[in-house]
Formats: C-alpha cells, sequence, structure tokens
C-alpha cells in the first residue's frame, strides 16, 4: 500500500498569488500513478475548495480543521460547534466590537454588515466579504466560525474559553475549534476509512493550525514559507512554496 498525503492548501499547494504551481500539479499526478492517495487537509470550508478538487481531482479531504471530513466523496465524520458557546462567544466578541464570520458547509455568514478587518482576511483567501444574516449560528449547524481581532486581543479569548481553541491564520483574524479539534483528529477519522497506518501518513503544511496533523503524521513536512513552530515540528523542511517547494519535497522523500 503506498502513501496517504495529507496536503494543507494556503502556503502548501497554493503559492502566494494562490494558484497551484505547474511543478506541484505534475508532482501530485506522478505520486497518484505511483500508488500514493492524495487528501486535503485545510482549515476552509468543503465549499472553499472545490476549484481546488476538481482541478487535482481529489475526493478525499479533512476540512473546518478536522470538523468536517470526506473519503471518496462520501461524508464520514461531522461534528458542528456547540451553538450555546457560539452564542456566549458572540456576546463576548460584541462587546469588544470584535466581528465574527460562521461557517457552513456549504457558506460563510457574518454577524455584522461590514468590517474592514473581514474583508482583509477574506479576500486574501479570495472570496468576498460575506453577507450578514442575524443569529445565523441558531438556525445552522455551524462548524467553524473566524474571530477578527488582533494577536494581543486573542489572549482573553483563551482565558474565557477553555473548551476552544483559537488558531491565529491570518493578521486580523484566528480559527475557532473545540478543544481537541484539529487536522490531527480529522485523519484519526480518515484512516479508518482509508485504511491505512499512521506510520502511513505523511503530512505537508506551512501554519499553526498544521501543528497536530504534523505531529501525529508518520513523516511531516514545513514549507520554507512556513510558520518557525512548524519548521521546528517538522520531520523535513523544505523550499518556498514560489520556489517549487512541495515537488522538491515529494522528490526528496521518493514519493516521484
Amino acid at each position: 500500500m503506498g502513501k496517504l498525503l495529507l496536503l494543507d492548501i494556503d502556503g502548501t499547494l497554493m503559492n502566494s498569488k494562490k494558484e497551484i504551481p505547474a511543478s506541484a500539479k505534475e508532482a501530485l499526478i506522478q505520486a497518484r500513478a505511483n500508488g500514493h492517495e492524495l487528501a486535503i487537509a485545510t482549515g476552509r470550508g468543503p465549499f472553499m475548495i472545490k476549484r481546488v478538487l476538481k482541478e487535482l481531482n481529489i475526493d478525499t479531504f479533512i476540512t473546518f480543521n478536522g470538523q468536517y471530513v470526506v473519503h471518496k466523496g462520501d461524508l464520514i465524520h461531522k461534528e458542528a460547534l456547540n451553538t450555546d458557546t457560539l452564542s456566549d462567544i458572540v456576546e463576548y466578541a460584541e462587546q469588544r466590537d470584535h466581528p465574527i464570520v460562521f461557517l457552513t458547509d456549504e457558506r460563510m455568514v457574518s454577524t455584522i454588515d461590514y468590517h474592514p478587518d473581514i474583508d482583509e482576511g477574506i479576500k486574501s483567501l479570495k472570496f468576498p466579504h460575506p453577507a450578514m444574516i442575524e443569529d445565523f449560528h441558531l438556525t445552522h449547524e455551524v462548524y467553524q466560525a473566524l474571530l477578527f481581532c488582533e494577536e494581543e486581543e486573542q489572549k482573553q479569548y483563551h482565558e474565557t474559553f477553555k473548551n476552544m481553541q483559537f488558531v491565529r491564520w491570518h493578521r486580523v483574524s484566528c480559527d475557532i475549534i473545540p478543544e481537541g479539534g484539529s487536522k490531527a483528529s480529522g485523519i484519526k477519522h480518515l484512516i479508518k476509512a482509508t485504511g491505512h497506518a499512521i506510520e502511513d501518513t505523511i503530512a505537508f503544511g506551512d501554519g499553526l493550525n498544521d501543528l497536530e496533523m504534523m505531529d501525529i503524521a508518520g513523516i511531516s513536512v514545513s514549507m520554507g514559507n512556513g510558520h518557525e513552530r512548524t519548521k521546528e515540528l517538522a520531520t523535513h523542511v523544505t523550499d518556498h512554496v514560489d520556489e517549487d517547494g512541495l515537488a522538491k519535497a515529494f522528490s526528496h522523500l521518493g514519493l516521484i
């Protein structure tokens, strides 16, 4: 059996122009031909990765940092955020003028009509500012939320909501996921379906939300553009995503 390759999107598969380098695409096609299985592991939601899935012909993915897992097109695990906890966070954030964006498997919705931080953060993912719907989280399954605040303002949330994690992904935003939720928990659900042993997994990432995944995987690779903590933890550090880092890592590991 080949390896199960777990690929983060932003900064790993996609370069700084939010494009998949030709070298990476070629490497993925070759790795698949060599018997390895490809899976996406991202903080994004399913609706946000449709183009990538189609472009790479992938139908297995961990989204929302482990909250929503699909294997060969079938949903094998989903865990929505607790509605009461979300309500408490929303109230706390509103008192501090920190907007929140809710994510379902199909769309994103804002607690506010417009905010420059939301515009900056969401635009970096090449998506428009989401529409506002009041109390959206009370009537929909929300798998992840984005809190918009500066890094130093984040600490108070960690202290107040100990059953949740706030994982920074952007200068003005962090993901809100349950304590214990991560791409690593998504991998545990996924390998039951694929039949791989954990030793047969290779994780590729660059961000803070990749740390648990890299820790649990048999082998881990940090991109040269990765966060310092990601580089420290990884088994290997490859070149920058803009300098064919992913293809070079595949070659180094003998996948291609």
